[in-house]
């Protein structure tokens, strides 16, 4: 019996041994298996300004949940639009390519209006080709599942987001916005919104796509998923929930410019959308496995294009949407991802939209399989300062509906250089000093000037960037029915480093007047001559008066002293003397200084040339 019970234990002890081996190999060959790769949230708010959120320094829009987006990853402080309007930017986005290189380079259709434009806008394409590879096509070659839930602008029949590597495709469409954020939804062109032909009457628009946005997550958690949310807010139109606007217009508006109620309520709506999104990953224990990213396709729109715009003011940037300038341009950029991410981190590094591509690329272990101009900058999450790039660069050769004019830019370390291709004029700033771009520093540093020009003319060869041509058909300020010649601020010529055009509404002026040496001209067509009485509207601030400026047209000169009027946005008309022009034709008046003996010479809104009765 004894013998018997020592085998009966040795038995069961084996049998237990054989136990802990068999489930220490299971635990050991789950241990080894590769790890799900991580799920890709991208979502992309259209038109929305580096400024306009909490944690980018706004103390009028509230966005609580994109501020805890930032708390809990890293906040980027020079991410930058590859353009300054959003087909391009989307573009670039999805293929990680130069929008010069796509030759893709203003908003689709473009503005095609060409007698006031001194040059002829290239050709450039209606979509996005399928040739390309987009980053959804990347990530569904491996196990993911893809969605783009929301606006498309790439490209109308035959160019789909589902044509380019997405699984669904809800609410997106050939135009670039839609008629009402309130359903029923229809894009601009008055088509509907695709998969969204149904929907309760007034509900509001972000918040369906995101409930859409949830389903997609729902249904694919069981296995890695790219949801790609581009919402239509904060484009125009704007609509905001009634609830909210009266929210924000009664609420304390802080000093500067950012006080459009309407505005803040549609930024409060995406927040919700963001806040929402963050809750179902979390609800699903996802958050942790999820490559978190949000940002912007170009900077808020700070003129007025639509009703109740401007929308935003971007200050402390200069301008903002359709501008080279870094209103136009630099963006927000929030990425979360628990994984290497530490959380309420910042970077200084400059990237560009670009940049995405085969960050998520690597990220997911993808291979891209073609040549991009993107860098990956997963360095940067992990905590290093920069990447290993010497420029980022822009080819913008349109007239934006804003008032951009064509150009080009190049950033190369704080410094970024502006060539406008109407005049070949430049300006060269200390981005990171400057961050206003108020001080143009193109006579002080030549040299770096000259070196980022000739980088920027070789690049633009480089990738085979189309260039815009002088326009035989171009008409210049006309005269009025009633014989009046008006030569507003806004078509001017500037010849000069420290002078220029502010289209803010606010403003919409010359000004920035404070060298000498700086000047003023137009073109204008005179269809009946005869005598004229030139008047200008002029602001000039206390202390800042006297200042000698000349004025010539026809080959007669009137000077005048430019008198102070208590601000330089309190205009005053005044009238400066008599011209005649001889003959029908085109003329050209200018204005320059002779002397200035405070800061400033003066701002000026327009001339006139007020057709004396005969």
């Amino acid at each position: 019996m004894v013998v018997y019970r020592s085998v009966g234990n040795i038995f069961w002890r084996l049998l237990a041994a054989s136990t802990v081996l068999a489930a220490a190999a299971t635990l050991s060959r789950a241990a080894h298996a590769a790890p799900q790769p991580p799920n890709v949230v991208l979502i992309l708010i259209d038109d929305l300004g580096w400024a306009d959120l909490g944690c980018y320094g706004s103390r009028f829009y509230r966005t609580p949940n994109i501020d805890r987006l930032a708390a809990e990853g890293l906040r980027f402080t020079q991410a930058y639009a590859a353009c300054p309007v959003c087909s391009p930017t989307r573009a670039a986005l999805l293929t990680g390519k130069y929008p010069a290189r796509l030759h893709l380079t203003d908003y689709i259709p473009g503005e095609r209006k060409t007698s006031k434009r001194k040059l002829l806008r290239p050709d450039f394409l209606q979509e996005l080709p399928l040739e390309e590879t987009t980053i959804a096509e990347v990530l569904r070659a491996g196990p993911y599942a893809t969605a783009a839930i929301g606006k498309w602008h790439l490209g109308d029949e035959g160019f789909e987001p589902q044509r380019q590597g997405f699984d669904l495709a809800i609410g997106g469409g050939a135009a670039g916005s839609v008629r009402s954020h309130f359903a029923p939804y229809f894009l601009r062109d008055v088509r509907p919104l695709p998969g969204l032909a149904e929907a309760p009457q007034g509900e509001y628009l972000s918040d369906r796509l995101t409930t859409v946005a949830e389903k997609f997550i729902d249904d694919n958690r069981e296995r890695p998923f790219f949801l790609y949310l581009p919402h239509y807010g904060v484009h125009t139109p704007l609509n905001g929930k009634n609830d909210l606007v009266k929210k924000y217009e009664a609420a304390p508006k802080p000093p500067g410019l950012q006080r459009n109620a309407i505005y803040a309520a549609m930024i409060e709506s995406v927040d919700d959308s963001v806040g929402r999104i963050m809750s179902k990953l979390e609800s699903l224990h996802l958050s942790e496995n999820t490559l978190f990213i949000f940002t912007s396709d170009n900077g808020g729109l700070a003129t007025a294009e639509a009703p109740n715009t401007p929308s935003t003011n971007n200050s402390p940037l200069r301008e903002g949407k359709g501008y080279l300038y870094e209103g136009g341009i630099r963006v927000s950029l929030i990425v979360k991802w628990p994984a290497e991410i530490k959380p309420a981190s910042t970077c200084a590094a400059p990237v560009s939209s670009y940049d995405l591509f085969p960050t998520i690329a690597e990220v997911c272990g993808q291979k891209i399989g073609t040549a991009i101009d993107g860098v990956s900058i997963r360095p940067l999450l992990k905590g290093k300062p920069a990447i290993d790039r010497e420029s980022l660069y822009w080819h913008y050769p349109h007239y934006s509906p804003q008032g951009g004019k064509p150009g080009g830019a190049i950033r190369q370390g704080d410094f970024k250089l502006i060539e406008f291709y109407e005049q070949g004029r430049r300006e060269l700033f200390n981005v990171v000093s400057d961050i206003g771009e108020s001080t143009n520093l193109i006579d002080q540093e030549p040299e770096r000037a000259k070196r980022m020009a000739t980088s920027l003319a070789e690049w633009r060869k480089a990738v085979d960037a189309h260039m815009p041509e002088p326009n035989p058909q171009f008409v210049p300020d006309t005269q009025a029915a009633d014989g009046t010649i008006t030569l507003p601020a806004k078509t001017a010529d500037i010849h000069g480093v420290m002078i220029r055009y502010e289209p803010l509404p606010h403003k919409d002026t010359i000004g920035f007047w404070v060298r000498a040496d700086d000047w003023l001209s137009w073109d204008f067509v005179a269809n009946a001559p005869g005598e004229f009485q030139l008047e200008i509207l002029q602001g000039c601030g206390d202390g800042s008066g006297g200042s000698q400026i000349e004025l010539n047209v026809a080959g007669q000169s009137l000077t005048t002293s430019v008198q102070e009027t208590g601000g330089f946005q309190k205009f005053v008309p005044r009238t400066i003397g008599t011209v005649k022009l001889a003959a029908p034709g085109k003329y050209t008046l200018t204005i320059k200084p002779r002397s200035k003996p405070g800061p400033a010479v003066m701002d000026l809104r327009q001339v006139r040339l007020v057709k004396i009765a005969p």
